[in-house]
C-alpha cells in the first residue's frame, strides 16, 4: 500500500527538517551522474518512506536533497515505472513529495528513442508536448482537492518560459539541443517497426516508457515542468542497430555529459522566475 503524502514527508523531515528545495529533478536511465554534482547531499532510499525500490538497472531509488550550482534541489535518482508493476499512486507520490517539500518547478528527464533521422544518440530533445499511449492516467480515481483540481489543463504542460530559458542557456554553452513531441508507451518491450511508423504519422519525435505520468501529476499539483528527452538511439526500424537497455545506459552517459553542464546552468537562470 502506498504511504500517504503526509507520512512520507514526515519521514523525510526526520533526515532534513529545515531543507526547502526550490526545484525538483527526476533522472532517467543512464543520467544518474548529474546527482553526483549535488553539494552536501542527504540521500534517502525510497524504502525509508514506504515505497518499493525500483528494479531497473540505472535507477538507484534515492531521494537526494542538496544544492546544485547554489540552488536547493530535491533529486529523484531513479524513477519507478508502470511496467515494473508499481501502482500509479507510487509514481504520483514521488512527484507530489517534490511539491510538498517546497519546490515550485521540476526538471523531468527520460531516456528516449528518436523518431527523427537528424537527432541521433547522445542528443538532447526539449519536450514541447506529449502523446499518452500508456492507456492509463495517474489521476484516475478520487481527487484530492487539497493537492489539485479534478480537471487539469495540459495546454502548457511543458512550461514555455522554462523551455525558453533552457534553450538560451544551451546556446550560451554552445551545446546543440532539439525540440519535439514525446510519446510514452507502457513497455517493457521496445516498439515494433510498424508502431514506430504509426507514431511518426501521429507527430511524435521521440518515444520512451516514462515522463508522461510524472508530467501529469506535476501539473496537477502546480509544478512548472521542463521535460528533457535524452536520446539514446534511433527507434526500431530506423537503423541497423539492435536496440537494448544496455545501449540505452551506454548512450545515456553521453547525454549525461551534456546535462551536467546544462542543468546546473539552467537552474541558476530559472531561479528568479521560480522566486517570482
Amino acid at each position: 500500500m502506498t504511504p500517504s503524502l503526509d507520512e512520507a514527508t514526515a519521514v523525510i523531515r526526520k533526515f532534513a527538517p529545515d531543507f526547502n528545495p526550490k526545484i525538483g529533478i527526476i533522472l532517467g536511465s543512464g543520467l544518474s551522474s548529474l546527482a553526483e554534482q549535488i553539494v552536501n547531499p542527504i540521500a534517502i532510499p525510497y524504502q525509508a518512506f514506504g515505497l518499493s525500490t525500483g528494479s531497473v538497472a540505472g535507477h538507484a531509488s534515492l531521494l537526494i536533497l542538496g544544492h546544485l550550482n547554489g540552488v536547493p534541489v530535491v533529486c529523484l535518482k531513479g524513477r519507478l515505472h508502470l511496467y515494473e508493476g508499481v501502482s500509479p499512486d507510487s509514481i504520483a507520490l514521488l512527484v507530489r513529495l517534490v511539491r510538498h517539500l517546497g519546490a515550485k518547478a521540476i526538471v523531468i528527464t527520460g531516456a528516449a528513442g528518436s523518431l527523427r533521422q537528424d537527432v541521433g544518440a547522445g542528443e538532447i530533445m526539449v519536450i514541447n508536448d506529449h502523446i499518452n499511449f500508456l492507456h492509463t492516467n495517474p489521476l484516475v480515481g478520487p481527487n484530492n482537492e487539497a493537492i489539485g483540481p479534478r480537471f487539469v489543463s495540459l495546454e502548457n504542460a511543458y512550461d514555455s518560459e522554462s523551455k525558453e530559458i533552457f534553450m538560451r542557456v544551451a546556446g550560451q554553452l554552445d551545446i546543440p539541443v532539439h525540440s519535439g513531441v514525446y510519446l510514452s508507451t507502457v513497455g517493457p518491450v521496445f516498439e515494433t517497426p510498424a508502431e514506430i511508423r504509426a507514431f511518426r504519422i501521429l507527430g511524435a519525435d521521440a518515444v520512451g516508457m516514462s515522463v508522461v505520468p510524472e508530467v501529469i501529476v506535476a501539473r496537477h499539483c502546480g509544478l512548472r515542468v521542463l521535460g528533457l528527452a535524452a536520446i539514446t538511439n534511433l527507434a526500431v526500424g530506423m537503423s541497423d542497430e539492435h536496440v537494448t537497455h544496455e545501449g540505452t545506459l551506454r548512450h545515456g552517459e553521453l547525454t549525461a555529459r551534456k546535462l551536467v553542464k546544462l542543468v546546473p546552468a539552467f537552474l541558476k537562470e530559472v531561479e528568479p522566475l521560480i522566486d517570482g
